[in-house]
C-alpha cells in the first residue's frame, strides 16, 4: 500500500509549531551571546584609574630632597585619587637600579618614577644602560627643585663669585673644593663654572652633602658646592661665606644672595643649573592617565601648604609641564656629556 505524503498546513494553522529561524535571526542571537562573553573583559580593562595603589620610586635614601618631595605630593594625591600612593626607596648604581626598576614595571600608571637631574647626567655618564630615558619612559611634569650654593671658608680672602673666579686663574690648582660626590648635581654644577670660566680646583669628592658641608666649616677645605639649605645656618654664624646660588633666578627666602650670572663675570651670563625632581611613567602608558597626573600635580603644587612646607626643607615649590621636561632633559644630557668629555669625570 503507497502512502501518500501529506503537505504541511499552513503557518496560520500550524498551531504548536515553531517557524524556522532566518539567517538575519541567527547572526543576531549569536551577536548578543558574544557580547555577553566579551563586554566583562572590556569593562575590566576600562576601568577608572586609580582602581588601586600607585607605586613611586625614588632612587635616592629616604628623608633627602627626593624622597621628600615624593612624600609631600604622595599625600595629597593620595587625598584626590582615594588610594594610596606608595613610596619606594630603589637606591644603587647611581639611581639607574630604581629607574630599571620602573622600566620593567607595566605601563599602567599603576609605577612611577620620581626623576631627578641623576637622570640625565646618567645618560651623559653611562656607555650602555639597560634602558633609553627618552624612549622607554614619557615625562609627566616637573614639581619642585633643590637650589644650590658655593661657600667658603672666611679664610678664603674673596666676597663674591667674580673675586673666587680672579684668585682660581691667579692659583690653578691650590684652591680646594668639595661637593657631595663624584657626579652628583653638585660636583658638575662647580664642572660647568670651570667649563666656561676656564679654571681649575682641586675636587674632594665626600659621601653626602653634610660631611662635605662640616669639613668645609672646620677648614678642612677651601669651597664647597652644596644645596643651599645645608650652607644658610652656616653663613649666619660667619662659619662660611656663600658667594652665589647656581640657579637662573634668586631663590626666594635667600634673595640677597646673587646667582652666577650675576658675578659680573662675562662667561658666566647664561650659567643656570639646580636639581629638580619631577615624575615619569614607562612608555606606553595610557595618554589620559598621564594627563590625569600631570593634572594633579599641577593641583597639589599650586597649594600653599605644600609650597610652604617644601620651603621649610630647602626646595622650591614649582611646576613645568611634561613637554617642557622632556626638552629640559634632553638638553641637560647633551651638555652633560661635554662636562664628562671636558673634567674626564667616571662613575664610581
Amino acid at each position: 500500500m503507497t502512502h501518500r505524503l501529506q503537505p504541511l498546513a499552513p503557518s496560520s494553522t500550524r498551531g504548536h509549531l515553531a517557524p524556522r529561524p532566518t539567517l538575519r535571526a541567527l547572526i543576531s542571537a549569536a551577536s548578543v551571546a558574544l557580547s555577553a562573553m566579551v563586554l566583562p573583559g572590556i569593562a575590566a580593562s576600562q576601568e577608572v584609574w586609580p582602581a588601586r595603589p600607585v607605586h613611586v620610586i625614588v632612587t635616592f635614601t629616604s628623608g633627602g630632597s627626593a624622597d621628600l618631595t615624593a612624600r609631600l605630593i604622595g599625600e595629597r594625591l593620595t587625598e584626590m585619587w582615594k588610594q594610596q600612593v606608595v613610596v619606594e626607596n630603589r637606591i644603587g648604581a647611581g639611581g639607574n637600579i630604581g629607574v630599571e626598576a620602573v622600566f620593567r614595571a607595566p605601563a599602567d600608571g599603576y609605577t612611577l618614577l620620581l626623576a631627578s637631574t641623576a637622570q640625565p647626567i646618567n645618560v651623559a655618564l653611562y656607555a650602555k644602560l639597560p634602558f633609553d630615558l627618552f624612549r622607554d619612559f614619557v615625562p609627566i611634569a616637573l614639581a619642585a627643585t633643590s637650589p644650590m650654593a658655593i661657600a667658603v671658608h672666611p679664610r678664603v680672602k674673596v666676597n663674591n663669585l667674580r673675586e673666587f673666579t680672579e684668585l682660581l686663574r691667579e692659583q690653578p690648582g691650590k684652591v680646594t673644593y668639595a661637593t657631595c660626590g663624584v657626579a652628583t648635581s653638585h660636583h658638575f654644577a662647580f664642572e660647568i663654572y670651570k667649563f666656561q670660566t676656564r679654571t681649575f680646583a682641586l675636587h674632594i669628592p665626600y659621601r653626602g652633602c653634610a660631611p662635605a658641608v662640616i669639613d668645609t666649616v672646620a677648614g678642612q677645605v677651601d669651597a664647597v658646592v652644596s644645596s643651599l639649605n645645608t650652607v644658610l645656618p652656616h653663613q649666619a654664624t660667619g662659619k662660611l661665606k656663600i658667594l652665589a646660588v647656581t640657579s637662573k633666578n634668586r631663590v626666594a627666602g635667600a634673595s640677597d644672595i646673587p646667582t652666577f650670572r650675576e658675578s659680573g663675570v662675562p662667561e658666566l651670563r647664561d650659567y643656570g643649573t639646580t636639581i629638580y625632581y619631577g615624575f615619569m611613567a614607562p612608555a606606553g602608558t595610557p595618554k589620559e592617565v598621564v594627563a590625569r597626573i600631570e593634572r594633579d600635580v599641577r593641583t597639589v603644587m599650586a597649594n600653599p601648604e605644600v609650597g610652604r612646607k617644601m620651603f621649610a626643607a630647602g626646595l622650591e615649590a614649582g611646576f613645568v609641564s611634561g613637554e617642557e621636561m622632556g626638552a629640559l632633559l634632553r638638553s641637560d644630557a647633551e651638555s652633560m656629556k661635554k662636562i664628562v668629555a671636558f673634567a674626564g669625570i667616571k662613575p664610581e
